[in-house]
């Protein structure tokens, strides 16, 4: 039986000494080939300026940058802190002229209508305060038939993989904020559920064993 969802934070990751952890993680998933990148672009997200919401250190969107060609992207993310070290990241890339960073809310959108070719996130929406209302911002910045892509883990992943995971993340004291995270995201019938309360609401749901992906074009 699955259990209860818990929720993790309302206030992303801040904080100097987290924010390096973090960091390190992110950056360790990315030496190993573990980001969702390839799948990024495989949605046809491949273009065009695209906004990315929950940023953290900026691993996922730059990385995308660094494979396409003429794209721009935006960050938003709910911790100055992130905000900040995304930047830098940015710097290191050689990327800074084709990314900017803000600090904001996913359900809150700072950005007009239409804008936006492509939103992608990973690993945040357990973190949304209000899903519904993120799904219904994603729609409203995105230009029509522009793509959107969300992914995240799954609560009632199996134990083994659960296992697999934990023993995976490194630096060793970030393991607590993994399991938070999985006791705070959501099944795939949530997500369907959330979805058909949006215009949103054809998006295409997909699992794995790990978690979650959520596709679909405006």
């Amino acid at each position: 039986m699955t259990k209860t969802r818990i929720p993790e934070t309302d206030h992303g990751i801040q904080g100097e000494v987290t924010v390096r952890q973090y960091d390190e993680m992110q950056r360790n998933l990315r030496d190993r080939g573990w980001m969702e990148t390839k799948a990024l672009i495989a949605s046809g997200i491949d273009h065009g300026h695209a906004l990315e919401i929950g940023h953290g250190p900026g691993y996922l969107g730059l990385e995308w940058l660094k494979l396409t060609v003429d794209t721009h992207l935006t960050g938003l993310d709910i911790s100055p802190d992130m905000t900040g070290l995304a930047g830098k990241n940015a710097l290191s890339y050689g990327l800074s002229a084709r990314v900017k960073y803000d600090t904001g809310m996913g359900d809150q959108l700072p950005y007009t209508d239409d804008t936006f070719d492509a939103v992608f996130t990973n690993g945040s929406m357990h973190e949304w305060v209000n899903p519904a209302g993120t799904f219904e911002e994603i729609y409203r910045v995105l230009k029509p038939g522009g793509r959107y892509f969300i992914s995240d883990m799954r609560r009632d992943m199996a134990a083994p993989v659960r296992w697999f995971l934990r023993a995976g993340c490194k630096p060793k004291v970030i393991r607590p904020y993994l399991d938070s995270s999985v006791d705070a995201a959501y099944t795939s019938q949530e997500v369907k559920s959330i979805l058909l309360t949006t215009r949103c609401k054809d998006a295409q749901v997909k699992s794995d064993p790990i978690g979650l992906s959520i596709m679909g074009v405006k």
